[in-house]
């Protein structure tokens, strides 16, 4: 089989809930980053694109109807292009990233764009039809995030523990106190602001001509980081979850609004259009895990992930998990063996300060680590998220 690479890469900004992106609909915001592929290789034949997926949790509003079509449609790609959207909830970006590598490694595929999307700002509320005639039993669902429209066996046998109580079970399990958590989120805004100032995140950001009201503004940065935080004000805040809990809005990701792309390309494309990539893309693994504890996904997705390839967690020199929950980073961090503060696990920050607009994370953690392995001259990294409803997937990287 042939290597996959990855070839460049792009995002948007990530927006704060109902921030400078709430007036973008989702499916414009998918098309941005792709666009910008597109400008930066000119000498490309894009009608030779063989697929464009993307990834996406929500699907429910102006994502429906397959969005990463319709971002093929809007972006400029010619119309030939085909696209597919996939839904494996916050890891979507990855998931993209993975059977778009497959592809390429199976022979079915040489050049291929993969990213995600979402727009929690602008999620729908949706209402189940009537059951019967004259039924008052209607309701509206958000879905900006976690369960809807239960199906009851589900809640029976397994529950349906909102993601912050899915956090709150690992701090309890794994003994994490709101100490140790509110600590590891003062880092990421640290390491986060780190970052923005040296231009390391400048260098993964298209900017955005967003509408506000009757103005259009220029969106240049990320906008959910708080890195005027102190470890104090972190410690009063009010857990979410009432008396003797630990998760804050301060411990947790937000809800935000992000997109973005990544180019992939086998060695025949690299030669026929004589691009330079920044990293082959190595192996990627899911594995399952309760729901009730699905931040823990990571751990065995990781493991399925060594066990394929013959590497190991010190075979990487930068480690990315998506930061959902503080508890949830740190239950994996130390089942993994890592001290709660190593430097090369989120190096750069994190969801909790940067933000969490769930198609697109995984999108953004891979680029993050795929620029990093460039600048610093590292070797490989490690890519992972847990997922809703309880899953955990992995993918590794390696410097080209």
């Amino acid at each position: 089989m042939t290597s996959a690479y990855l070839v460049d890469a792009t995002r948007t900004p990530f927006g704060r809930h109902a921030g400078a992106l709430a007036g973008v609909r989702a499916d414009d915001l998918a098309a941005l980053p792709i666009t910008a592929l597109m400008k930066r290789h000119p000498g490309i034949d894009w009608a030779a694109l063989d697929e464009l997926i993307l990834g996406c949790a929500n699907q429910s509003g102006e994502d429906n109807r397959n969005v990463g079509r319709m971002a093929v449609l809007l972006s400029g790609l010619p119309e030939s292009v085909p696209a597919v959207t996939v839904n494996r909830l916050c890891a979507s970006g990855l998931e993209a990233m993975g059977q778009g590598a497959r592809a390429i490694a199976c022979g079915e595929a040489d050049l291929v764009i993969a990213g995600g999307v979402e727009s929690m700002s602008r999620a729908p509320y949706v209402m189940a039809k009537a059951t019967g005639a004259y039924t008052r039993e209607q309701k509206l669902e958000d879905t900006t995030l976690g369960w809807r429209l239960v199906n009851p066996r589900m809640q029976a046998s397994y529950g349906i523990d909102s993601m912050t109580q899915t956090a709150e079970n690992l701090a309890r399990e794994h003994a994490i106190d709101r100490a140790d958590q509110d600590a590891y989120a003062w880092r990421s805004q640290q390491r986060a602001a780190r970052a923005q100032q040296q231009g390391w995140l400048a260098e993964e950001i298209t900017v955005v001509e967003a509408p506000q009201g009757k103005q259009i503004i220029t969106v240049d940065a990320d906008e959910h980081l708080r890195p005027d935080s102190t470890v104090a004000q972190l410690a009063a805040l009010k857990p979410l979850l009432g008396t003797n809990t630990s998760i804050t809005a301060g411990n947790a990701s937000g809800l935000n609004d992000g997109a973005g792309a990544v180019l992939l390309a086998s060695e025949a494309a690299l030669r026929k259009y004589d691009l330079q990539p920044l990293a082959r893309i190595v192996g990627m693994a899911s594995a399952g895990v309760a729901p009730r504890v699905m931040g823990i996904g990571p751990v065995p997705a990781m493991r399925k992930l060594f066990a394929r390839t013959g590497l190991g967690l010190s075979d990487f020199d930068r480690i990315e998990i998506n930061e959902a929950f503080a508890a949830q980073v740190l239950a994996c961090s130390r089942m993994l063996g890592l001290p709660d503060d190593a430097e090369h696990l989120n190096a750069n920050g994190g969801a909790i300060a940067l933000g969490h607009p769930l198609g697109a994370s995984g999108t953004r953690l891979a680029m993050t680590a795929a620029f990093a392995l460039r600048r610093h001259g590292q070797r490989r990294a490690l890519v992972s998220l847990c997922v809703g409803v309880g899953q955990g997937l992995a993918l590794a990287l390696e410097r080209a």
